[in-house]
């Protein structure tokens, strides 16, 4: 399986990657517009935009934009991160073109229609609402919040409701104009695909368009601090993050081994000493999130009112004790689990399309395969307990959820790690 890249005059990218054994393909667009490209009186029009792309255009109705989709037996959907918003679908390998036109379609074309406009509002207050009433899911937002504080990079995607309640056509037409021009975006198609096929209808759709340059981003600077929510739950919910190495960073591999070996998987560290052996959670682990120039260490759990003292120090107890003592079978087990997770997921076409616009977006360039693989396999334990070193002294962020009244505070964690 290889790709094959193309640029059209304009700037608009296409990339394809064909997947000769399968009878189906992913087809989507990438675009450089997602939370952190708005300004604070847009934060959340990204996600409005998104959802308004599917609410009709000149040629199709909202319905008729589902039908041509799935009278074909295919999926279509959207989805907004802090640094991309991208359009795709799901279809068999004879319907890519026409799947890419309903797309293109969409994603040029919106009406933006005043009814639609209030409705999708509607909509959208009802996922702030849903995102609220999940704690295991704002608590992120919060701790983004705290990570990344006074920049458009540690705001919400949805956005606050005050400004989704005041968002009306002209704004929506005005971040679209500054943030969908082609030089900001990346068709990427993976499967059963027909290179030159797909490059000739792109440039039927796109080639005329005028590019209006790439918009320059506010740095991210992680900062650190605490956010601390009292509700009546059941469990209080807590959340940590350190700052962690960017995508451009090597460092990004010791980090994912890390994560992996600490919280990763039922043998990793904090499951085992946490869940296992003292019952204290249903639900622990951490990861490691890269950005483009950013990036976070996280740690979540979720655990009673009496308990969150007792985890938070074991937490901190695994956190310096990784510095010490992670040994050589663990990072053979994290390598093998990361390994094994990037290319069992790049045998979806979907994942090998995303995959594509996203290093695409980054580099400039798609690594092979082999090359992250190769990275992964070079992380060994002494690069590990060194990361595991620095990051205890790392700029940190907590948020808590819940009961908080016996959960430790910022300081409280710091004081623990730096004993």
């Amino acid at each position: 399986m290889t790709h094959q890249l193309h640029t059209l005059p304009n700037g608009f990218r296409i990339v394809t990657e064909d997947m000769p054994a399968l009878q189906s393909a992913s087809i989507g667009l990438w675009v450089d517009a997602g939370g952190r490209h708005e300004r604070p009186e847009q934060n959340g029009i990204a996600h409005f935009l998104e959802h308004m792309a599917f609410k009709g255009t000149r040629r199709r109705s909202a319905l008729r934009i589902a039908e041509e989709i799935e009278d074909v037996g295919g999926y279509i959907n959207a989805y907004t991160s802090r640094e991309m918003t991208a359009y795709y679908a799901r279809v068999l390998s004879q319907d890519v073109l026409m799947a890419l036109d309903v797309i293109a379609d969409i994603v040029l074309n919106p009406l933006f229609r005043k009814a639609d406009i209030e409705t999708e509002r509607h909509v959208i207050l009802q996922e702030i609402g849903q995102a609220l009433d999940t704690p295991d899911d704002i608590i992120f937002d919060w701790l983004h919040e705290v990570s990344y504080p006074d920049q458009p990079f540690g705001r919400t995607i949805l956005g606050p409701e005050e400004r989704v309640s005041a968002f009306g056509k002209a704004d929506l037409e005005g971040f679209t104009a500054a943030h969908y021009s082609p030089d900001q975006m990346i068709l990427s198609a993976a499967g059963g695909v027909d290179h030159a096929a797909i490059v000739a209808e792109a440039e039927r759709i796109f080639g005329a368009l005028k590019p209006v340059g790439r918009s320059s981003l506010q740095p991210a600077r992680f900062a650190g601090g605490e956010h601390r929510e009292v509700k009546d739950l059941e469990q209080v919910h807590f959340a940590l993050s350190f700052e962690g190495p960017g995508y451009r960073d090597d460092k990004v591999y010791a980090a994912q081994v890390y994560a992996t070996a600490l919280g990763g998987g039922m043998s990793s560290r904090l499951f085992q000493k946490i869940r296992e052996d003292r019952g204290l959670c249903y639900s622990i682990y951490a990861q490691a999130n890269a950005y483009e120039d950013t990036g976070q260490v996280t740690i979540y759990a979720g655990t009673s009112e009496e308990e969150i003292g007792d985890l938070t120090q074991l937490t901190i107890d695994e956190l310096k004790r990784a510095a010490d003592d992670m040994t050589e079978a663990e990072v053979a087990r994290s390598r093998a689990q990361l390994r094994a997770g990037l290319l069992m997921g790049l045998e979806s076409p979907s994942s090998r399309a995303e995959r594509n616009a996203r290093l695409l977006s980054i580099w400039g360039r798609i690594p092979d395969v082999s090359e992250a693989v190769a990275k992964i396999d070079a992380v060994d334990a002494s690069a590990v307990r060194a990361f595991a070193a620095d990051l205890t002294t790392a700029r940190l962020a907590v948020a808590i959820y819940g009961p908080v009244s016996h959960a430790p505070g910022l300081a409280a964690i710091r004081k623990g790690l730096s004993a």
